[in-house]
């Protein structure tokens, strides 16, 4: 039996066992969250709105798009859906498995509920399945940010998967259907870290859409009879040895195929709008913040391991971003940020940012020292800064527990930033419809 027979047999299970309450209202939560960043993105994500263009050239049909009035083929709204969520590093992540997985799931699931027949499964339980197998994946592969997982933006390699998935459950696909759109989602996988890694472009913001469109493609595919090899995961040539060199261990594969426990459950709801691996420096930096006068400090230095280098090279550009996206990707940037305003949000995190001259003076005393060794998951936000006299020292591991109160302030505050009045008259009516349909909660967020 081939691993993408007993993947999709996993699934089933859990299908037929439904949601947990718990997860349930989880999932509700991340989709709430999920719309109110795509509406804010709307007025802030100007490369979300670039690429809304693009997919507009030529094409017309049925999927819409969150607070737009396009209406579009489901693979590109499904692109235009994930890249609003993800265009302001504002979408909840699970920090063990190094994945965004509402953006791409939710934008899966709609698409394909707005691709003709009626849906055929509840689209908060197909969020949910399609959160829980983007997450399991990302564990199973237990990425440190070294070695081979170092190389790929997992959320867009392992999205096609996850978007192919969640789409094929809505669209009512068979066993055998399904199979065949994990090897369709094989054929198109992607994801190389450059986009992150190399400085001064747009197209970090965007990458995940590339795994809705492509997920959403394949389980289209396979719902008009195209087929693909069963082997496609753990074949001789398969996605695991292709991608990270070698198929999944035993233990790897039990992690992939449990039924029981919820890896998404500890899926965390960012509350600052930039990279995830920055946050545990933010908060280290907000923790400091006031012991000291900012024009007194002589020197920065940052205690990172290779995972967070990477955000923190090369220094000159990561303390001088050229763009919004490089600014949200440099930990130095965003620990002098944090220091000189006392915190992050999409009103005062803009492109104004950029030329800050208070910012980009700290962000000039900045040094990174080898700390830590890499292991899943985050490392702690570790910073010392030096006056002339004295030294401050500040370290801050980051839970993956989000607090309901917080998520609502900042559904709020994304709201305001989309120019919407009354938003906690929405979040009350969204919180309403959402334990009846998806699909019918959502209406009022499209134009």
């Amino acid at each position: 039996m081939t691993l993408s027979t007993e993947w999709i047999q996993a699934i089933r299970i859990r299908q037929k066992q439904g949601l947990p309450e718990k997860i349930a209202e989880k999932t509700k939560l991340h989709i709430k969250d999920t719309v109110a960043i795509s509406l804010a993105a709307q007025k802030r994500a100007p490369t979300a709105h670039q690429s809304m263009l693009a997919m507009a050239m030529g094409a017309s049909g049925t999927g819409k798009v969150i607070g737009s009035p396009m209406r579009l083929p489901p693979g590109h709204a499904a692109f235009c859906n994930t890249a609003l969520a993800h265009a302001l590093d504002f979408d909840d992540i699970n920090d063990l498995a190094r994945i965004h997985p509402t953006p791409i799931s939710l934008a899966a699931a709609l698409a394909a509920a707005d691709a003709g027949k009626p849906p055929a499964i509840d689209l908060v339980t197909a969020v949910a399945l399609g959160n829980e197998l983007l997450c399991r994946m990302g564990k199973a592969i237990e990425p440190k940010g070294v070695g081979a997982d170092a190389n790929w933006f997992l959320s867009q390699l392992f999205g096609y998967f996850g978007a192919a998935i969640t789409a094929g459950l809505v669209l009512g696909l068979t066993d055998e259907e399904l199979r065949h759109a994990i090897g369709l989602a094989y054929m198109q996988a992607a994801g190389g870290k450059e986009a992150g890694v190399g400085t001064g472009s747009q197209a970090r913001s965007i990458y995940p859409a590339f795994a809705s469109m492509g997920g959403v493609q394949a389980a289209l595919l396979a719902s008009q009879g195209v087929t693909a090899p069963s082997s496609s995961m753990d074949g001789p040539t398969g996605f695991f040895r292709i991608y990270f060199g070698q198929n999944l261990a035993k233990s790897q594969q039990s992690i992939l195929l449990d039924t029981e426990i919820w890896v998404f459950a500890d899926t965390s709801i960012k509350l600052f709008p930039s990279c995830r691996y920055s946050h545990p420096f933010i908060q280290a930096a907000l923790l400091l913040r006031g012991k000291t006068e900012a024009q007194e400090i002589s020197r920065i230095v940052i205690g990172a391991n290779e995972t967070a280098a990477m955000l923190c090279r090369p220094l000159a550009e990561r303390c001088r971003p050229r763009t919004l996206q490089d600014a949200k990707f440099s930990i130095p940037f965003m620990v002098a940020f944090a220091l000189v305003h006392g915190r992050v949000d999409l009103n005062n995190l803009t492109e104004k940012a950029l030329d800050d001259s208070n910012v980009l003076q700290l962000s000039s005393l900045i040094e990174i020292k080898p700390a830590q060794a890499n292991f899943p998951g985050l490392p702690p936000g570790d910073i010392r800064i030096f006056t002339k006299s004295e030294e401050f020292h500040s370290v801050y591991s980051l839970s993956p527990d989000t607090d309901p109160n917080a998520v609502k302030d900042k559904f709020v505050q994304c709201c305001s930033a989309a120019e919407i009045t009354l938003p906690e008259a929405l979040w009350g009516q969204l919180t309403k419809q959402l334990d009846y349909d998806l699909a019918d909660a959502l209406v009022n967020y499209y134009k």
